[in-house]
């Protein structure tokens, strides 16, 4: 395959022969049938994966194996939540690779093999993701299960991933014969890949021997995506674990370069010490990570999601028909501003129906497709403040009424040990039976998925977004929706500080001092715009929606992203000669 003209600019002309870029995430959703992932991270890098396999990057990726995937969650009647394990058939998805490399954890050699999922982009491209098993006779029982859950057990079994994944991902890298440019660390995760590349930098000679120019060696090598606001969310483990776990050579080093922090190994200052370029996931969270580690550079590149794979089957078909370049090239949905009112309307119109449809098979519900239908799905985590929509039930009940019926669709899991997140589910559900009537209706509908998200956000009429300034990094699930016409309602944090035109591509919740006063402006918003604009006439929301999929669909895409972190982060223009410079500007402009 030829390689794409934007890629030109990095003076590779043959570009799979001279190197790759490693991608390594924890989690990776690839494919429905494998749970591989638990949320938005996943996704993201699933996304991320697959617009980089239709541009034809040169690019491999690691993850773990997770045998027995996250969880698949249950909702008693009261709203508790119970989770079974999701154990999933490797053979059907992979194959297994011959290799076999060790990592050492806790003073045992731990062996690991790989499976490899082949993903393939538009044009036939493919690249190959690697899933690190150590689910191997010559491990011990407790080895052997290393890489059977995603975010399982304790902070011990945390740090034992983070080195399978990290050091034996490079491991196994270099055993499958890959030549790499450059490592991308999706989140502090796999940050221990630098520990294995700075090793190898040494020879297999002492880590007190290393120089500065050994860790700028490593950082040439290395990018870094912070997902993460809040200082919590970075993993953080105890420096007597770390010299249990990791081993007391490699703590001391990793301590006397910087990565400890408060008396803590921090993952998140493992992969800053490490990498020459970082970047946050939105304009407001490179912001907030700059704040956050003032001593570093800190880029942004904003998310994005993969058209194809979130696009309804009826806007695909009609963007087809109307606008044929955008699966090549997303941009050319801007050109969805001329698409006939008419045919906007008609493909929502089918993707609510196909949405109500799985409501009722799930629930027995039979919600009416006239009424004005929110969404609110996300992961149940207490500042995504799901029940902001109910600080005020009687308001709730008063715009309800006055829109002719409100119906609202909430999905989410709760991490099995944020028993903080499981209480907001069961009060949302609570209020949901104690409110729902002949004018509101609130249905949550359990086990949030790939699939699920895809049919909420695009068969909803808006989607609500209600976290708690300014701990949204990104956040995607708006993303998905815009790319149907629909509209968000949201706080401004996160993408949507870029994403909001206000009445062209929905509408921003007002900051204010407390939940009361922002729960205040949602109310005001669904009453004064909202609901008028939806009564008014289905031409008018037809406009919305259409400036909704031009605007935001156009540009919060993963074609658009992987093409930003080809020219930012992998291969920048700084490090193009001159020559190559000029060539490209006279190629693109």
């Amino acid at each position: 395959m030829s390689t794409p003209i934007f890629l030109k600019q990095h003076a590779y002309e043959s570009f799979p022969q001279n190197g790759v870029v490693a991608y390594f995430s924890m989690e990776i959703a690839i494919n429905p049938g494998m749970p591989t992932y638990s949320g938005g991270l996943g996704v993201l890098a699933g996304d991320t994966l697959r617009s980089a396999a239709d541009l034809g990057t040169p690019l491999v990726a690691f993850t773990l194996l997770h045998r027995k995937g996250y969880f698949r969650q249950h909702l008693d009647a009261q709203g508790k939540q119970t989770e079974d394990i999701q154990p999933w058939i490797v053979e059907d998805y992979c194959t297994e690779e011959a290799p076999r490399v060790t990592v050492t954890v806790e003073d045992r050699t731990v062996t690991l093999r790989a499976w490899r999922y082949d993903m393939a982009g538009r044009a036939g491209h493919v690249i190959p993701i690697y899933l690190l098993d150590t689910d191997l006779p010559e491990n011990s029982p407790w080895d052997r299960s290393l890489t059977d859950h995603l975010y399982g057990g304790d902070s011990n079994y945390r740090l034992q991933q983070e080195i399978v994944l990290g050091m034996g991902g490079v491991r196994i890298l270099n055993a499958l014969g890959h030549r790499v440019n450059v490592y991308h660390m999706n989140e502090g995760h796999a940050a221990f890949l630098t520990l294995a590349l700075l090793e190898a930098q040494l020879g297999g000679g002492p880590l007190n021997k290393v120089t500065p120019v050994d860790v700028n060696a490593v950082r040439q090598k290395c990018v870094f995506t912070t997902h993460t606001p809040v200082p919590a969310g970075h993993d953080r483990f105890s420096i007597e674990q770390s010299n249990r776990i990791l081993g007391y050579e490699r703590t001391a080093r990793l301590q006397s370069l910087g990565c400890c922090h408060e008396g803590m190994l921090n993952m998140t200052y493992v992969a800053l010490v490490f990498s020459r370029y970082v970047n946050g996931v939105a304009l407001q969270h490179g912001n907030v990570s700059r704040e956050m580690f003032p001593e570093y550079k800190i880029d942004s590149i904003t998310n994005g999601v993969h058209a194809p794979t979130w696009l309804s089957p009826q806007f695909q078909e009609l963007l087809d028909k109307t606008i044929p370049n955008w699966r090549r090239d997303n941009l050319y949905m801007r050109n969805a501003i001329e698409i006939p009112l008419p045919d906007i309307i008609a493909a929502h119109a089918q993707a609510k129906e196909t949405l109500l449809a799985e409501v009722a098979s799930r629930t027995g519900l039979v919600l009416n497709p006239k009424v004005l239908t929110l969404g609110f799905a996300r992961r149940a985590a207490t500042y995504k403040r799901a029940d902001l929509l109910f600080a005020d039930p009687e308001r709730l009940l008063e715009v309800a009424k006055s829109a002719g019926g409100l119906q609202i669709l909430y999905a989410g899991k709760a991490h099995p040990m944020d028993e903080p997140g499981k209480a907001l589910i069961h009060s949302v559900i609570e209020k949901a039976q104690k409110y729902s009537g002949v004018d509101l209706r609130v249905v949550y509908l359990e086990n949030y998925d790939w699939q699920l998200g895809a049919l909420l956000t695009a068969g909803v009429d808006v989607w609500v977004n209600t976290p708690k300034r300014p701990y949204e990094a990104s956040g995607t699930s708006g993303m998905k929706a815009a790319l149907n016409g629909v509209p968000s309602l949201s706080i401004l944090d996160g993408w949507w500080i870029e994403g909001c035109l206000e009445h062209y591509t929905g509408w921003a919740i007002e900051d204010g001092d407390d939940d009361a006063a922002e729960a205040t402006s949602l109310y005001e918003k669904l009453e004064n715009a909202v609901v008028p604009l939806y009564l008014k006439s289905p031409e008018a929301w037809g406009h919305l929606m259409r400036t909704t999929l031009a605007y935001n669909g156009s540009y919060f895409n993963t074609n658009r992203m992987v093409k930003q972190y080809i020219r930012n982060a992998y291969y920048p223009v700084s490090l193009v000669t001159p020559s190559e410079v000029r060539e490209t500007v006279g190629v693109n402009s």
